[in-house]
This record gives C-alpha cells, structure tokens and sequence, in this order.
C-alpha cells in the first residue's frame, strides 16, 4: 500500500506477535512523580510494529525527576509548491498526553543546529540548545511545530494532548473500539450508526475513512490515527448531534449538519486540493483547539456544494492554529445558489495563530478572506485575537464581493457587519490586502477594525503619523475599491 504509514501489511502473523508486547508496553507507560503534584500525568503511546517512522529527529518526554520516554516520530507528509507543482515532503509527528509539566528533548539527527523556533511564535516556548538537542518545558496542552534551520518541510509537528477524561467501555454495545494496533476497515470505510461512539485508542492507526451520514448521536473520540494516505478521512453528512475529539486526520468535512463539535484534532493534509475542515450548509458547528496544515484551504464556510443544499449559520472556529502550504487559512463565500440565494452569517473565528500562507494566485489570497459569490450574503462576521505571522507569499485580508467564473454562476450579494477585533501581522511578505464590492448593489458595508496591528502600529481614523491625505487604509497596506461604504479604524473600546 503505497505512501502510507504502513510498509508491510503482508506479514500480519508478526503484526499479531506485537500486539499483546505492545498492550503491555502501553500499560508502563503512565507515570507520576511521587515528588511532584498529583496533576503531573505523562501517557505515551508505542507506535504499531509496521507504522512508518522518520528518523530526522528523535523525541523523549518525561516528568521532571522521572525516566525519560522515547516517543516515536511517524512519517508525515506535507505539500511544497515549486512553481505550479505540488511537491510531496516528508516530515514528522509526534503526540503524547499529559498534565501538569512535563521536559522535551528534541535531538535532530540530520546534522549541527545554526537556528531553532517553535511556533507558533505567541506561545513563546522558551528553548534551550546543546550539541543537536533542543530542550523545553510544556505546563499546558500545546499543538506546535519544532523548525531547525529554517526548514518547515522537514519540521517536527508535537501534539501534546490533554489527559483524557472519558475513555469509552470497549465491552459497551455502543462502543466501536479500535485499540492499539493496525486495523484495515473494510471496504476502506466505517459508516457509524446513530447512537454509537467510535473510540481509537493512542497507538492504533485505522486504515480507512470514518462516515457519518444521516445518524443522530455520534461520538468519535481518542488519540489515534487514520493512515495519513486516507483522503476526507472523516466526513460528516447530513447528520446532527455530532463530536469528533482528539484524533489525527488529514481532513474532518461537514456538510448539510448541525450541532458539531470537532475538538483537538490534527489535521494534516498533502496532496492536490487537500481542503482541511470545510464545513457546507450547516449550522452550529464548533471548532476548537484544533490543528490545521494543509495543502489548500485550512477552513471553509460555504452554501450549496457536493449535494448539500443551504447556507450557513453559527459556526465557530476558537483556539486554533492554521498552517496553509497553499490557498487560504480562512475562506467564507464563494460557493452557494444563485437560483435560491443563501446568507452565510453569525461566523466567528477568535483566538488563532496563523503559522502560513502561500498563494501566487491573486484570486485566491487571503489569510483572512470572504468572498461572497453565488448570490451569497455574508454577515455578522467576528475575527477576534488573530495573531499572523510572516507568511511566504499573498495577502493579509481579501474582503469582495466578486463573480469568478470558473466556480460561480453569479455575483454574490454582499459582505456587511464585520468585526477585526486584536488582530495582529509581524511581518514583511505581505501583498496589499483588498476589500472591494462589486456594484450599487451588492457592497461591502459595515466593517470595524479595533485594535488592528501591523508590524506593532496602531492603525485608527486618527493616528497621528497619517498624512490628512491618505486614508486609513494606505497606512497598513491596504487597497479598499468601489462599493465600500462604513470602513472604521478605532482603538480598543472597554
């Protein structure tokens, strides 16, 4: 099975020797320090014998006073564009759980350390390096990229979960347990029923897609995998009373749902149009805590598309990091029903770090970008504590009311009531950001930056370094067209 984590699923004999070696390996594997608080948990998870592993670094944890524990470093893959191309690059992950504190030693096995970061840079994760080794300390939950000189192709990604609190009864009717292990689903697909909780354990791997269509009730929990060869890994689908919490995925859709929660999952995809965590005519949707790299739009908010019909209401997105190779880190707009029109209204997208953006297509630019087309409406719209780093290549905002043909059948019908609240770019790559509408009827109205910061200046209507002459818009690199009406740049308001 080609680009997978698993190199020789023909030696099931010896995948069946391992199992019971690594249920006891994993029972060893919790720890507490008798010296230290009771809150300090270290869980870690042995890797299935034929999980593919990249040897670039070499990952240990440990409670402080306490045996270090090898953590494995799973092959994963991640998309660089060279020109038009997209190209395959293999990188690294690893995950853990814990609570309290717990040290880090990451050793980079590829040659001397010139520079190191970890990031997102806002959590300011102080580090230490000696020889070939990075050392750290973690005191809460953190989804972070380990980068040695300069390279994000080849990084480690660290997941460091929280402790779980709920671990399903494998015996329970209701339960679908997947343990330690590497499981082939058959037909490469899991359909869950209404009322089932599907749980995977850390250390398992689950070779196919996870389906929920037209079920009520259902959970999908754990700190496993689905292989990382799986396309649209966990699909959603005309479904209610829906969460999906903890596992590594390369995309989580939802489509013609309400009521989701997708919390504290890892979502990494690398192939051509790998969209992370679209989400199609529904209405409330939660995202939160999640980690999003991806080979095209890290999260979308649509109308009609892919045979779900409607538009969108209450979505969030919270406490999350998105990391676009290419495309859009946030995108609301573009598809919808131009014989029926839709809103797309009552988004928020607060607490995020922005790790990248690479985008040479100036259509589709934007680390923050509504584009309303396909007559629809976007409204009530809250961006809140965004913080954006230098991303390689495109825009900060795209804000338009636009008809592109290649995917719309019309313009939409507007973009109003919109909120930039704490948002802030450190940086020198970006393009001019554009907010423009599209005719007299159809406009970009209403919108509020507060508090908005680029490269640490306060950008407001009366900041006392702009030219009389200049709008507010010149003094953060940004082109606002026709059809834009309501543009306020203030200070914060108590």
């Amino acid at each position: 099975m080609p680009k997978t984590v698993i190199n020789n699923m023909k030696n099931l004999s010896l995948l069946n020797q391992h199992f019971c070696v690594l249920c006891l390996m994993l029972s060893t594997t919790v720890f507490t320090a008798s010296h230290a608080s009771a809150n300090d948990v270290l869980r870690a998870y042995p890797a299935p014998a034929a999980a593919v592993q990249n040897t670039d670094f070499s990952v240990k944890v440990r409670i402080s006073g306490q045996p270090w524990r090898d953590l494995p470093e799973y092959l994963v893959k991640v998309d660089q564009i060279k020109g038009i191309d997209h190209q395959e690059e293999n990188a690294s992950m690893s995950y853990f759980d814990f609570s309290g504190e717990v040290e880090v030693a990451v050793t980079f096995n590829k040659g001397p350390i010139n520079m190191s970061q970890i990031r997102p840079l806002s959590y300011n994760i102080q580090h230490k390096v000696a020889g070939r080794t990075i050392t750290f300390k973690l005191n809460k939950p953190a989804n972070i990229s380990v980068e040695v000189n300069g390279d994000i192709f080849h990084n480690l990604h660290l997941f460091a979960n929280p402790v779980e609190t709920y671990v399903p009864d494998k015996a329970d009717s209701n339960v679908i347990y997947y343990g330690p292990g590497i499981h082939e689903l058959p037909g490469k697909r899991l359909k869950v029923p209404s009322g089932k909780t599907v749980y995977v354990a850390g250390g398992a791997i689950l070779m196919g897609q996870i389906l929920v269509e037209n079920a009520e009730n259902v959970k999908i929990l754990g700190r496993g995998m689905i292989d990382h060869s799986i396309k649209g890994a966990i699909r959603i689908a005309r479904s209610k009373n829906v969460e999906v919490n903890g596992l590594f995925v390369t995309q989580c859709m939802t489509g013609g749902s309400e009521n989701v929660t997708i919390r504290n999952v890892k979502c990494m995809s690398y192939y051509k149009w790998g969209d992370g965590m679209n989400v199609i005519s529904s209405k409330n949707v939660l995202i939160d805590g999640v980690f999003n790299r991806n080979s095209d739009d890290c999260t979308t908010v649509y109308g009609t598309r892919s045979g779900f019909v409607g538009g969108c209401k209450n979505v969030t997105m919270q406490n999350s990091t998105l990391w676009a190779d290419v495309a859009h880190p946030i995108l609301v707009g573009t598809h919808g029903s131009t014989p029926n029109p839709e809103m797309l209204e009552d988004l928020s997208y607060i607490n995020i770090d922005i790790l990248d953006h690479k985008e040479q297509q100036v259509d589709y630019q934007g680390c923050m970008s509504l584009n309303a087309g396909d007559s629809n409406l976007i409204r009530n719209v809250r961006f809140e504590d965004i913080r954006v780093e230098d991303f390689r290549y495109g825009q900060l905002l795209n804000i338009r009311v636009f008809y592109n043909a290649k995917y719309c059948t019309s313009p939409g019908r507007g973009v109003e009531n919109v909120l930039f609240k704490n948002i802030s770019y450190n940086g020198k790559n970006a393009k001019p950001s554009i907010i423009a509408g599209y005719d007299d009827q159809r406009k970009v109205k209403n919108l509020v930056f507060e508090n908005f910061k680029i490269n640490g200046m306060l950008i407001t209507d009366d900041m006392p370094n702009k030219p009389a002459w200049f709008k507010t818009s010149d003094m953060s690199n940004m082109y606002v067209g026709d059809h834009v009406e309501g543009i306020v740049f203030r200070k914060s308001i108590k």
